[in-house]
């Protein structure tokens, strides 16, 4: 058998540019992780999608006028979060239906303007599928910023936001503004969306939003745990993705999707595992609860409610 040679394992880091798509990638994963959590315990899995896909209409509309994509991707994104927003607080209509119609129609223009001008470049096949590989500094400068704006954010406003997050009626009591909460928190959404869909794509950045967060929460209960966790699974998930990559010679932002889908299937392994040694009998009935174990040999049942 020839053996292994370790450098091997180092050598995509030998070039400038892996290495630079290595760090937007880990900033990527983990920005997508901590704000998922607050899209997935609200049930809005949806806006990453719809949000993704909003900002493409933007950024073809600033390709043909021969703008930077960040322009017309940053003022559609916000726009639309605006939008989403007003819809479905002065006219009664539930947010995944203003979402449906705002992001998709943002899409729909962006495909429409493809077909009429007959203008598809690689760089827009980019935004759809992802090029991390050709990220510039000016790309990461903007990731690198967004990732500090949505820490800060998520650092301030925890508390509105778990506060209206679980109960907006309560906090509405209490003097929360909920509504300026969502609609920072949506405007925070679209800026992670603008900055990291040039690396992962739109078609594929919502599964990058969700994929951590899910599966944090079927590993802990707890609100605090599932942030640090959604989080270093981000990170883990990009990293491994972006490096696998290297080897599989695989585009990279699908191979972080999948490597995403694959933390979720071993999360859900875990969890029924853990049911499993949770789970005991009494005659023919059957229940699951935590243990609290006591010394080596006693423990006590703390039963759910």
């Amino acid at each position: 058998m020839v053996p292994l040679d370790p450098s091997l394992f180092i050598q995509p880091f030998q070039y400038e540019f892996f290495t630079r798509a290595i760090v937007v990638s880990v900033l990527v994963g983990g920005v997508c992780g901590l704000i998922g959590v607050y899209i997935v315990l609200r049930g809005m899995s949806y806006i990453g999608h719809g949000m993704s896909h909003a900002v493409f209409g933007g950024a073809v509309v600033s390709y043909i006028a021969g703008l930077s994509f960040y322009v017309g991707a940053a003022l559609w994104g916000l726009a639309s979060a605006v939008l989403i927003n007003e819809i479905t607080r002065s006219n009664k209509i539930k947010a995944d239906a203003a979402i449906g119609v705002v992001t998709t129609a943002g899409f729909a223009i962006g495909v429409f303007l493809i077909s009429t001008t007959r203008s598809y470049t690689r760089n827009i096949e980019a935004l759809l599928f992802g090029n991390i590989l050709g990220i510039t500094d000016q790309d990461l400068w903007i990731i690198v910023f967004v990732t500090i704006i949505t820490a800060a954010f998520i650092f301030f406003f925890q508390k509105r936001l778990i506060f209206t997050l679980f109960d907006r009626e309560a906090a509405k009591v209490y003097g929360v503004k909920t509504n300026m909460v969502e609609l920072s928190f949506s405007l925070i959404l679209a800026t992670v969306v603008i900055a990291s869909m040039n690396s992962i794509g739109v078609t594929l950045l919502a599964a990058a939003i969700v994929a951590p967060a899910i599966s944090a929460r079927l590993i802990t209960n707890s609100f605090n745990k599932m942030v640090v966790l959604s989080t270093i699974l981000g990170v883990i998930i990009a990293f491994l993705g972006m490096y696998s990559s290297y080897f599989f010679d695989s585009a990279s932002g699908a191979t972080i999707v999948l490597y995403g889908a694959s933390a979720y299937g071993f999360s859900c392994l875990l969890a029924f595992l853990r049911k499993i040694y949770q789970t005991h009998s009494h005659g023919k009935l059957g229940h699951s609860h935590p243990h609290i174990h006591e010394n080596e040999h006693k423990h006590e049942h703390l039963k759910n409610r």
